[in-house]
């Protein structure tokens, strides 16, 4: 099932997808708290915006240098634990929004990633559990201010502005971990590509080692990590961001106004 948060006209509402119509199911509330009651309306997905899928009501938690490929362009190995760093919820924007280049920085990259969806709260999750506090899954973009990142030492700030989260364009309950896929392009320009299943740390595990730190809420959201191939974004560009069966997360790049 995927789930859309939207707007139509004055309203912000949720919605199931119908592929085959090509129309948003449109519920009564927020399923994750309020489950699938649908209000009987349908909209046409044409005459809708999709929006972030989910505002996470307290954290992004995401893990660093978890493709073994992506830590050597690096400079590094695979943490042999998750590394963890968060990201605040004000960073996140929804499917078309720009991203907006920071004037601190010199050197913004792209960073394709599967996104986790907390459905339930979670504190030392075993990872035989995890999948009963997952209520979703949808596609991130860790755009990252690569020198400051250097320059810095430590991740927040590079990790953290504003328009560095893009997240959508829905949320799937049921995805492929197994034989999945993800993509990052730049203006068409394919720049990174990798196997969902080539994660060091799984899924499974990135919930109980997070769990064991701090509890996850409903709504918090863990970035899994970005396989190789990440570089630059500049003015003007759009980054693609495409999972297979989860569709593709599309923004344009802007510089921040002076």
């Amino acid at each position: 099932m995927k789930i859309a948060r939207f707007s139509h006209g004055e309203t912000i509402a949720f919605g199931i997808l119908d592929e085959e119509d090509d129309e948003l199911v449109v519920l009564k509330a927020d399923p994750m708290f309020a489950g699938f009651e649908p209000t009987g309306e349908r909209v046409p997905l044409s005459e809708a915006k999709l929006l972030a899928p989910v505002i996470p009501r307290s954290k992004v938690v995401a893990v660093g240098k978890n493709y073994r490929e992506h830590a050597e362009e690096m400079g590094g190995e695979a943490p042999t634990e998750p590394l963890l760093f968060l990201k605040p919820n004000t960073s996140v924007i929804g499917p078309g929004d720009a991203i907006v280049l920071p004037p601190q920085s010199e050197q913004v990259e792209h960073e394709g990633e599967v996104a986790v969806v907390i459905g339930r709260i979670a504190r030392n999750v075993a990872e035989a559990d995890a999948a009963g506090v997952i209520f979703g899954y949808t596609i991130a973009n860790d755009v990252t201010a690569r020198d400051l990142q250097r320059r810095d030492g430590q991740w927040t700030r590079a990790k953290g502005f504003d328009t560095f989260c893009p997240l959508g364009p829905v949320i799937d309950t049921d995805l492929d971990l197994e034989s999945g896929t993800i993509e990052v392009s730049v203006d068409g320009e394919r720049r990174q590509h990798g196997r969902l299943a080539d994660m060091v740390h799984s899924i499974p595990s990135i919930i109980a080692y997070a769990s064991s730190v701090f509890t996850l809420l409903p709504g918090d959201v863990i970035l899994t990590g970005t396989p190789a191939g990440v570089g630059p974004i500049v003015d003007g560009n759009t980054v693609d961001v495409t999972v297979s069966g989860l569709g593709t997360l599309s923004n344009p790049v802007r510089a921040a106004a002076r």
